[in-house]
């Protein structure tokens, strides 16, 4: 039986301390959602729709390892927010590309995507960069992170309803307007 037979949904958030502060990596943090399915899902017409609607701003690029090196299974990545400069378009298309590529890989080799269903799957990237983004390592390694934590959790159709209802409302949110307020009725 194919492990992955339906369009599965992936979410990850990587980000650690600036170097030189204890204050939180906003500039360089890697957050990932991704669909992945199976060749005749909506998730290949998300990848094609992806890779061939190009807007000013919002790209779709192939995943790749290198040059002429696509990843298998198919992976597209889009951006989440407008690349508004050079950098930020370089960032995107080299380090983020790269690390997202190298998850998808390794993903296929330990076994998390079956090496039998790679050449059958699509899988849709959507990559937060931000503007201010000024630590390509940290791009790279963070969207490396993410993706392939990403991945893991959509192969594995986490979180369950079940166990998010037994946490939710004692979670934290790093970016949230009130994170010791839980719910809108909360005083």
């Amino acid at each position: 039986m194919a492990v992955i037979d339906r369009v599965l949904i992936g979410e990850a958030l990587v980000i650690e301390n600036r170097p030189d502060s204890n204050e939180l990596d906003l500039k360089n943090v890697a957050h990932i959602d991704l669909i992945m399915g199976p060749r005749g899902s909506a998730a290949e017409d998300a990848f094609c729709r992806t890779l061939t609607d190009q807007k000013e701003g919002v790209n779709g690029l192939l995943a790749i390892v290198a040059p002429n090196m696509m990843v298998k299974p198919n992976t597209v990545m889009f951006n989440k927010v407008t690349l508004r400069n050079t950098k930020q378009s370089v960032q995107m298309f080299g380090p983020a590309q790269r690390g997202i590529a190298m998850a998808v890989m390794d993903c296929v080799a330990d076994g998390t995507i079956p090496v039998e269903e790679a050449d059958d799957v699509f899988i849709c990237v959507g990559v937060f960069i931000d503007q201010s983004a000024d630590m390509d390592d940290r791009i790279q390694d963070w969207n490396y992170r993410a993706t392939k934590q990403a991945i893991k959790s959509a192969i594995a159709r986490e979180p369950k309803a079940a166990d998010l209802l037994k946490v939710y409302q004692e979670s934290a949110h790093p970016f949230a307007a009130h994170p010791a307020k839980r719910r809108a009725t909360d005083k």
